[in-house]
């Protein structure tokens, strides 16, 4: 019977890996600097379509001033003032978050 037994295969070595037991070509700071080199750069390309895209002139009403200006510029600065409204809500709430954290602790 001790002949029907097959032998084990040999053991493959383990995949050199870094300290960490992660693998150093998956993910390192200079790959997340280039995707996101990369993706900004897709954001300059549609931003400049969009903006060679509305050239036409739009009138400006807000809060008594009056003026013309560049479609894609009114319609980037009303983007911009919305972004900077949602990044200030959210650093209150972040805010108000850890010092409810350091209450606990």
């Amino acid at each position: 019977m001790t002949g029907d037994i097959p032998e084990p295969a040999p053991a493959r070595p383990a995949p050199e890996r870094g300290v960490e037991g992660k693998d150093p070509l998956r993910s390192s700071r200079a790959s997340g600097t280039w995707l996101a080199v990369v993706g900004l750069c897709l954001v300059l390309l549609l931003l400049v379509v969009f903006i060679a895209q509305n050239t036409q002139t739009a009138e400006v009403h807000f809060l008594g001033w009056e003026g013309e200006a560049p479609q894609a510029v009114t319609l980037l600065v009303a983007a911009l003032a919305g972004l900077l409204l949602a990044v200030t809500a959210a650093s209150l709430r972040i805010l108000q978050l850890r010092r409810r954290v350091r209450r606990t602790r």
